[in-house]
């Protein structure tokens, strides 16, 4: 299958306008919800002959919705055991950074079975297709989409970039509130959850519609840088990436010791962030544009959103917030 050129630039901003989802199922990086929103706010952004060239990838049974096949890559992850190791990049403990060479393999060392290595491998099988390289191979450019899509969303959940050491926050076993479980879960799910019952009343299209909001009023200036890697790439994994490790250090291991209780603290208390009116109509912290104030420590996962959306080239919105 071939792609009108149209249609093939935009469906790379599919993977690069891919709302930075954050939060959903420990092991496996975003949830549903999370994924889900990601693709279903990416779709608004596609141009008709664009969407024409998503829809003609799709499998039946997405029913022509990319939003509905968004976490496809989780639901067969123990059935493709190969693709495991391409949800997350593990870097050494406490260093901050991450680099390709150092970081991308999987456990027992294969070069590039890492999820910027995905990234990389997926967006080539498409574009190869695109040009007509290559005859002799036979991609399949339905899983390619499905998994292009997904791990654009792993990549920018900062835990999926995280420790070495602690497996990404999964050996660090914290409370959530009263439920015993792990960092990369808190992160995965259960904030994602807690603010969607809590400030949306259990409504997931209400927080996609908040964010739709502020994609149109608070960041209508920044959209369009969003759409540009640099230096002539399609995608850009390893920026992601290592912007994700540095909020990991700032944000997702603050004050998150084995043992601690991690709550929103001061969630019903919130109060209207004339900073960030429209993408969840309401802070629980105060923001300055320049120096962020943390309040509760799920206030640092607002902030995060706001430095990944705002201070970097990151063309994801994302769907995190702190509470």
């Amino acid at each position: 299958m071939g792609f009108r050129r149209m249609g093939w630039h935009e469906l790379l901003w599919v993977g690069r306008l891919l709302v930075l989802m954050q939060l959903l199922h420990g092991v496996f990086g975003w949830g549903k919800d999370g994924h889900f929103a990601v693709c279903k706010i990416a779709e608004e952004y596609l141009t008709k002959d664009a969407l024409a060239t998503v829809k003609e990838l799709l499998p039946d049974s997405a029913r022509g919705e990319l939003a509905s096949v968004c976490s496809w890559a989780d639901d067969v992850r123990w059935h493709y055991h190969w693709s495991s190791p391409l949800h997350y990049v593990d870097t050494p403990d406490f260093k901050c950074n991450y680099k390709y060479c150092r970081d991308c393999h999987d456990t027992a060392g294969h070069k590039d079975r890492c999820v910027t290595g995905a990234i990389f491998n997926y967006t080539k099988q498409l574009f190869s297709a695109y040009q007509g390289y290559s005859p002799q191979l036979s991609y399949n450019l339905t899983e390619a989409l499905m998994f292009l899509a997904h791990f654009i969303g792993d990549v920018h959940q900062p835990l999926h970039v995280g420790f070495l050491g602690d497996l990404g926050g999964n050996t660090i076993t914290v409370s959530w509130y009263r439920r015993k479980t792990n960092l990369h879960h808190v992160w995965d799910t259960m904030i994602i959850d807690s603010a969607v019952k809590t400030l949306y009343g259990s409504d997931l299209a209400t927080m996609i519609q908040a964010i739709q909001r502020n994609i149109t009023d608070a960041w209508s200036n920044d959209v369009s840088s969003w759409k540009n890697c640099g230096h002539n790439q399609t995608v850009c994994p390893n920026v992601y990436a290592s912007e994700s490790v540095r909020m990991a250090c700032k944000f997702a291991y603050r004050n998150a010791t084995p043992g601690s209780t991690l709550e929103d603290g001061n969630i019903t208390a919130t109060m209207p962030s004339k900073h960030m009116t429209g993408l969840l109509a309401f802070s629980p912290c105060s923001v300055t544009d320049s120096v962020p104030e943390f309040g509760a420590y799920m206030c640092c996962v607002y902030i995060w959103l706001l430095l990944t959306i705002k201070g970097t080239s990151m063309i994801f919105l994302t769907v995190l917030f702190s509470l």
